[in-house]
């Protein structure tokens, strides 16, 4: 488990993550663009997100502690969080190659309500009435900006859904795994084992003739310096993601998911000049409040506790 949480360590969590979801959706319209622009299939633009994302982080290991690689303390579960990632990217690419990105946001973001169980269920973690009231009004707010319609609920759509569970298994691993292993250890074996279970992944699909699993060499250029800007985001940002759970709980962190929905907007208007209406605006407002609730909620738990007063 990890360690004692405080006020401060809560908040400085909390901003971490805001901070990482507002980044984190670059590298969603990356692979859009790599798959829809590029031809390039999910599996591959997958691959070498994981690929370029051990290629940023490995060499930083061996610099800071160049044995800690060889002494995890949980290599295992380690490995297991990067083939849950991978997996989870593969199916989240894979959706926004064939549906509009905000659209699979839309099916995505069950992913909050999954984490929060599994904490309550498997860590213990107390999960109060507020924080409940704050995811149930973050997903208010994306389905206000995302518009689904019931065009994308066709068999297509179960690819967010499978992105949801993984990507929730994965986090819910940086939590339950505590502080045994450094974040930057955690990060650089989760790209070893993201990497190979892709390369794998290629193989066999490759075998079966599926289109989503055809293999092709970026050329030099742009779509090259995208893909290490993807391994980039991703090794970075989920970096930063593994030392915020370090630092606050998975339910206390599961509303600032809905972050994602601020920087996927307006990617979308910059990229594919879908300018955000007035109810997306409003949905954008009620996303950031539920967040700044939780923040300043757990800023008037801290207050109440240093003065010995019960939280109501």
């Amino acid at each position: 488990m990890a360690g004692v949480v405080t006020s401060s360590t809560a908040l400085r969590g909390m901003l971490i993550m805001a901070v990482c979801m507002i980044v984190l959706p670059t590298m969603d319209a990356i692979a859009k663009y790599m798959a829809v622009s590029e031809g390039m299939s999910p599996a591959q633009v997958t691959f070498y997100r994981f690929f370029f994302q051990l290629v940023c982080t490995l060499p930083l290991l061996l610099v800071v502690s160049p044995r800690a690689l060889l002494s995890a303390k949980r290599p295992w579960l380690n490995l297991l969080r990067g083939v849950l990632h991978a997996a989870a990217s593969l199916a989240f690419f894979a959706a926004v190659k064939y549906m509009p990105l905000a659209d699979v946001f839309a099916i995505y973001f069950v992913e909050p309500f999954l984490l929060t169980m599994m904490s309550a269920l498997f860590l213990g973690e107390k999960v109060g009435w507020m924080r409940w009231s704050a995811i149930v009004v973050g997903f208010v707010g994306a389905m206000i900006v995302i518009q689904p319609s019931f065009e994308v609920f066709g068999w297509t759509s179960l690819l967010p859904v499978a992105c949801a569970f993984l990507f929730s298994l994965y986090l819910f691993l940086n939590r339950a795994m505590g502080d045994a292993d450094s974040p930057l250890v955690m990060q650089t074996m989760a790209g070893i084992a993201g990497t190979a279970f892709m390369a794998v992944a290629l193989v066999i699909g490759q075998a079966l003739g599926d289109v989503n699993f055809e293999m092709s060499l970026p050329g030099w250029g742009h779509g090259l310096a995208l893909l290490i800007l993807l391994g980039s985001i991703s090794g970075y940002m989920h970096l930063l993601v593994v030392k915020a759970f370090r630092l606050a709980p998975v339910s206390l962190l599961a509303p600032f998911q809905y972050f994602e929905i601020i920087s996927a907007t307006a990617l979308g208007y910059v990229l594919f000049s879908d300018f955000p209406t007035a109810s997306k605006w409003l949905g954008i407002l009620i996303i950031v409040a539920s967040g700044l609730f939780i923040i300043w909620r757990e800023r008037r738990s801290a207050q109440r506790a240093s003065m010995g007063v019960a939280e109501v």
